[in-house]
C-alpha cells in the first residue's frame, strides 16, 4: 500500500446449502490464501456462510445460531493479522431479519452493514425473509464487543488517509439510489460490495457495465464479489462473476464458472487526485466513521500503465482518436478565423512533424470553410542547420497542398543580427540557435501584419510542458492549434492523415516527414545531415508525455511517478535512464512555466492541457526543490 496502492480480492467457494461449518472453513482457507498474496482487503459473496438460495430455512434457529458460532470463529481467526475480511450472513435482532455485510479485522467485528434494497420480484424472493435495513445506526453488543450495526458507516484507516471502506449488498447496486453514492459523499473511496446475482443471456454484460460506470461516476475503486457454484439450481444458476474497478476502469474480472480468486491493485491516490481537483464533488458529514488499522505493505504491483497513455493502443479506436482530435484542430481554427473575420493565414513549415500537422488542420479548415487554399502563407526559412530533406519535404508539402509557398532564406538577417549584438556566429551557443527562431517569428508576425492574416503556431503540448521552445520566438503565435496535443499523439494523426490520401504524392512526403527525426535543425549539420537531434538533448519524449499525463492528470509524486515508470517501460528503459529523464522533466516543467504563462490561444484537445486560462495555473517563480529533493532519495 505504499505510494497510495492497495491489493484487493474476490474470492467466492463452492457453497455448501446451510452447512454452515463446512462454509466457514473455506472461508478462512481463502482468507490465508489471499494473505499470502498480501491482499489487504477480501471480499466474500452474499449470504456466503448460510448459502443465498436456502429459502425458507433462513428462518431456522439452528441455521442462524451456527452463523453467528461460525462468524465468531472467523473473527477469531483473523486476529494478528490486518486484513478486512467482509463476509455475508443472516442476522436476526429484534424482531427482524437481515442480510448482512460482516466487516472484521485483526481479531475484531467491526460492523454489521444490513442490505438496504430487499428485491421481491421475478425470481427472488428475499422481501419474504428479510427487512431492509432501518435509517439510523445503532451500536449492538456482539461477541462481548460493542459493534456499529447500520448502513450510514465509512470504514477510515488509520495508516493510510486515502482509504475509507463503504458497503452496499447487491441489489443496492441496481437502485438509483445506491448507498455507494452517499457513501462516496462521505468519504469512501473504496466501494466492497457482497454480491449474489444470478446468471441470465447478457446480464453479465449489463453487471460489467453497471459496476464500471457507477465506479466512474463516484470516483471509487469497486469490489465487487459474486455467488458461485455450490447455490441451488433450483430455478436459477450463479457464475461468481467477479470485477474489480478502479473509477471505470476493470482491473481484474473472472470469466465466472469457476472459484477462482481475483486480485487487483487499485490507486487510492489516483482517485483521490481525481476528487480533489472536481469541486463538484462535494462532501457530506451524515455518516459515522469507524477507525481501523492496516499497516502498509510494499507491493510488487500487479498493475498494467500504458506506455503512451496518449494513444490507443487498438488500431480501430487509435484511428477514431485521431479523427476526433484532427476535428477538434480543425473546428477550433475554423471558429477563430470566423470570429476574427479572417480568411487568411501564414504559418511557418520547416518539413517536421508539428508544422506538418498544423498545416494541414489549416488545409482542412479552408476546405471546410470554403475559403481559398492560396490565402494560406506557408514559409520556410532555411539557415544554417537546414537539411535538403527538410527543405524539399516542406516545399512538396506546400506544392501537394495548393498552398502559397515562399522561402526566405534567413542565414544573412541572422549574421547581421549577430554583428549587432556582437555574437561570434563560430560560438553555437543558445544565442546563436534563438536568434534564428525568433527571426522566424518576427517574418511570420510581419507577413500576417502585410496581408492581414493569423500566425499559427505549431508548437505541441510535449513542447509546452518541457518549455522546449524560444521565448517569443516559436513560443509565439496568434493561433496554437497543436497546443494540447502531445508528441506521441503527433505522429499518428500526421499517419492518419496520410491514410486520407493514399495512393498520392502527398502520401510519400508525409511518410517521409513521419521517418524523420525530430530536430530544431539549428545547428550547422554535417554531410547534409541530421544531427541535432531533439531527443538526445531533452530525453525521449514517449518517457516526458508519460511523466506529463501521471505528474498533472493524477498529481503523482516523483516517487511513485518513477514507480509507474518502470512498470510501463521495464523492457525499455533501465532505472538510471528514468530517474535522469524524470529530474529533467520536473526541472524542465517548473522552470519553464514563464513560458507557459502567456502561450496564445489554442484548442484543448485532451484531458490533459497546460493552458494558463483554464487546466494549468502555476506561478512562475514556484520552486521545484522538494521534487527534486524526492528524486535523488530514489
Amino acid at each position: 500500500m505504499l505510494d497510495g496502492y492497495i491489493r484487493v480480492a474476490c474470492a467466492s467457494f463452492e457453497t455448501r446449502i446451510a452447512d454452515v461449518i463446512y462454509n466457514s472453513q473455506e472461508i478462512k482457507k481463502r482468507i490465508d490464501i489471499t494473505r499470502q498474496e498480501n491482499a489487504k482487503i477480501v471480499v466474500f459473496p452474499e449470504l456466503c456462510l448460510s448459502g443465498y438460495t436456502i429459502e425458507d430455512l433462513f428462518l431456522q434457529n439452528r441455521l442462524l445460531n451456527e452463523c453467528l458460532n461460525q462468524l465468531e470463529e472467523i473473527v477469531k481467526y483473523t486476529q494478528g493479522y490486518q486484513q478486512i475480511v467482509v463476509v455475508g450472513l443472516p442476522f436476526f435482532y429484534q424482531n427482524s431479519l437481515y442480510n448482512v455485510a460482516a466487516i472484521i479485522n485483526n481479531g475484531q467485528l467491526l460492523a454489521l452493514v444490513p442490505k438496504t434494497h430487499i428485491p421481491n420480484y421475478q425470481e427472488f424472493y428475499e422481501g419474504r425473509r428479510f427487512e431492509p435495513c432501518f435509517e439510523d445506526n445503532l451500536e449492538i453488543e456482539l461477541f462481548n464487543q460493542p459493534v456499529l450495526f447500520g448502513r450510514k458507516v465509512v470504514l477510515d484507516c488509520n495508516q493510510i488517509s486515502e482509504l475509507s471502506l463503504g458497503i452496499e449488498i447487491c441489489e443496492d447496486l441496481w437502485l438509483p439510489d445506491a448507498p455507494s453514492q452517499q457513501l462516496a459523499l462521505n468519504g469512501a473511496t473504496l466501494i466492497l460490495n457482497p454480491s449474489a446475482s444470478n446468471e441470465l443471456t447478457t446480464k453479465k454484460d449489463y453487471r460489467r457495465q453497471l459496476v464500471s460506470v457507477q465506479s466512474a461516476k463516484l470516483i471509487c475503486g469497486y469490489v465487487y464479489t459474486n455467488a458461485g457454484s455450490g447455490e441451488s439450481t433450483t430455478d436459477v444458476v450463479f457464475s461468481g462473476h467477479h470485477m474489480i474497478v478502479e473509477n471505470g476502469s476493470i482491473l481484474n474480472e473472472s470469466q465466472g464458472f469457476d472459484e477462482s480468486i481475483i486480485y487487483g491493485d487499485i490507486d487510492l491516490g489516483k482517485l483521490c487526485s481525481e476528487r480533489r481537483k472536481m469541486n463538484t464533488f462535494k462532501s457530506s458529514y451524515e455518516y459515522d466513521h469507524l477507525y481501523f488499522d492496516l499497516e502498509p505493505v510494499d507491493l510488487q504491483l500487479n498493475k498494467y500503465y500504458d506506455p503512451h497513455p496518449f494513444v490507443p493502443h487498438d488500431l480501430k479506436l487509435r484511428e477514431q482518436r485521431c479523427k476526433e482530435v484532427f476535428e477538434i484542430q480543425t473546428r477550433g481554427l475554423m471558429q477563430r478565423l470566423k470570429a476574427t473575420h479572417i480568411s487568411k493565414v501564414v504559418i511557418g513549415i520547416s518539413g517536421g512533424l508539428d508544422s506538418t500537422l498544423a498545416l494541414l488542420v489549416c488545409v482542412m479548415a479552408f476546405e471546410k470553410l470554403g475559403y481559398d487554399k492560396k490565402n494560406i502563407y506557408a514559409i520556410t526559412m532555411p539557415c544554417f542547420g537546414t537539411t535538403s530533406r527538410t527543405k524539399n519535404n516542406a516545399l512538396g508539402l506546400m506544392e501537394e497542398l495548393g498552398v502559397t509557398s515562399e522561402t526566405v532564406n534567413i542565414a544573412e538577417v541572422v549574421k547581421l543580427q549577430f554583428k549587432n549584438i556582437h555574437q561570434d556566429e563560430n560560438v553555437h551557443d543558445v544565442t546563436y540557435e534563438n536568434v534564428q527562431a525568433r527571426e522566424r517569428t518576427e517574418i511570420l508576425m510581419n507577413k500576417a501584419n502585410q496581408i492581414g492574416g493569423l500566425v499559427i503556431g505549431t508548437g505541441d503540448l510535449s513542447e509546452v510542458a518541457l518549455g522546449w521552445s524560444t521565448y517569443n520566438g516559436d513560443h509565439m503565435s496568434m493561433y496554437a492549434v497543436n497546443v494540447s496535443v502531445p508528441k506521441t499523439l503527433v505522429r499518428y494523426l500526421v499517419d492518419y492523415v496520410s491514410s486520407l490520401y493514399k495512393g498520392q504524392p502527398l502520401e510519400k512526403i508525409l511518410q517521409d516527414v513521419l521517418d524523420t527525426p525530430v530536430s530544431p535543425e539549428l545547428l550547422p549539420q554535417e554531410d547534409d545531415k541530421i544531427v541535432q537531434k531533439t531527443e538526445d538533448i531533452v530525453g525521449p519524449y514517449e518517457l516526458h508525455d508519460f511523466f506529463i499525463y501521471h505528474m498533472v492528470r493524477f498529481g503523482d509524486e516523483p516517487k511513485k511517478l518513477y514507480r509507474k515508470t518502470k512498470l510501463a517501460f521495464k523492457d525499455k528503459y533501465d532505472k538510471e535512464t528514468i530517474k535522469k529523464w524524470l529530474r529533467l522533466f520536473y526541472w524542465r516543467f517548473f522552470t519553464q512555466q514563464f513560458k507557459r504563462s502567456c502561450i496564445p490561444d489554442g484548442p484543448k484537445v485532451g484531458s490533459v492541457a497546460l493552458s494558463p486560462r483554464g487546466d494549468w495555473r502555476m506561478p512562475s517563480d514556484a520552486s521545484v526543490q522538494i521534487w527534486l529533493n524526492e528524486i535523488e532519495k530514489i
